[in-house]
């Protein structure tokens, strides 16, 4: 399990030993909040930074999941919304 973010308040921890006896691990990271990603963005336009990407239709996404499998990836893959709507009506 991944935890991304934070909760406001502390959690109670799970049960230890059922982790360790099913080899189960939880693993977290901070992504920060709109702000912050707001300020990332604005420093990226501001310095030209941007992302290589593959702009795939909604039935590409076994393919791309497929090449990501392999490691075969040139891009980061961004699904076109509008297929998913084009999809949704068929």
């Amino acid at each position: 399990m991944t935890l991304v973010g934070a909760l406001e308040h502390d959690h109670s921890a799970p049960q230890l030993f059922n982790l360790i006896m099913k080899r189960h691990s939880i693993a977290g990271s901070l992504i920060g909040s709109i702000a912050e990603t707001q300020e990332m963005l604005d420093f990226c336009g501001k310095h030209g930074i941007t992302s290589d990407t593959e702009l795939i239709a909604m039935n590409q996404t076994n393919e791309a999941y497929e090449s990501r499998l392999k490691s075969d990836l040139k891009y980061r893959f961004m699904i076109y919304i509008n297929t998913l709507r084009d999809e949704a009506s068929t």
